[in-house]
């Protein structure tokens, strides 16, 4: 099963409206985006995510961007836990299966310090999680700048050494690598029932990714059929980040 959506649910008096039209338009997945805050509260929370389940649209989250679980300044990794704990939060009321974000940065430290600066704060925040009864999974994902934490093998480390899930952000991978080798990164998730994806168009240079665009068609095509191919029988979520995210989202529909 394929499900397929945007990004972005817009302003909490608009939420109930927006999803009837993303129903009406064949959307089954939608990302809300808390990109500069959490600004959806419990009681709002509860009801747009039983009409989103009324709908059949699935729900995930991205996290705050202002994330980095490997700063030198421990007030920011306690400020970027206490952006993922808020999201987790009110991910469960709105019925939200995951929580995407950002990890964090190298920023001078060595991969392998940053690696285990990261596993240890994810290890925290799953305690916090399970504490409080959480549903949504925390989802690290895949970034595009070269100079992130963020690769295809350290987003799959995670989820062995702390029993998180994962985003795998097609975009993103191919502007921190130059290609997409979509048998071989599938192949490394093949033991997961479910994947939560992100595509989109993308430029990028020598340092990854500079910013999101328009998808090609002919991009969506082949994403389509190596998912059919290299990953039958999951359960998959594909979110557009285009900034054309809902034409792209009705087009992936199309393919699908």
């Amino acid at each position: 099963m394929i499900k397929a959506g945007p990004t972005g649910l817009g302003p909490v008096k608009d939420a109930i409206e927006t999803l009837e039209d993303y129903k009406k338009l064949g959307f089954t997945s939608c990302e809300v985006l808390f990109t500069y805050g959490v600004y959806i509260q419990k009681k709002d929370a509860e009801l747009i995510g039983e009409k989103a389940k009324e709908l059949n649209i699935q729900l995930s989250i991205h996290a705050p961007y202002w994330i980095n679980l490997n700063s030198k300044e421990k007030t920011k990794i306690q400020k970027s836990k206490e952006r993922i704990l808020k999201s987790c939060e009110i991910g469960h009321y709105l019925g939200a299966y995951r929580i995407v974000f950002h990890p964090g940065y190298y920023a001078g430290i060595s991969k392998e310090e940053t690696y285990e600066n990261i596993k240890n704060a994810i290890n925290e925040l799953q305690e916090v999680r399970e504490k409080n009864k959480w549903n949504p999974e925390l989802a690290p994902e895949t970034t595009g700048k070269k100079n992130v934490f963020g690769s295809v093998d350290e987003i799959l480390q995670l989820t062995k050494d702390t029993k998180c899930s994962f985003c795998i952000d097609f975009a993103h991978i191919l502007a921190r690598e130059g290609k997409i080798n979509y048998k071989e990164i599938l192949q490394k998730f093949s033991k997961f029932k479910k994947l939560h994806i992100h595509f989109s168009g993308i430029e990028y240079g020598e340092k990854g990714e500079k910013k999101h665009k328009k998808t090609e068609t002919a991009k969506i095509k082949e994403l389509i059929a190596s998912l059919k191919k290299y990953a039958k029988d999951k359960e998959i979520v594909i979110i557009n980040e285009s900034p054309y995210t809902i034409e792209d989202s009705i087009k992936t529909l199309k393919y699908l």
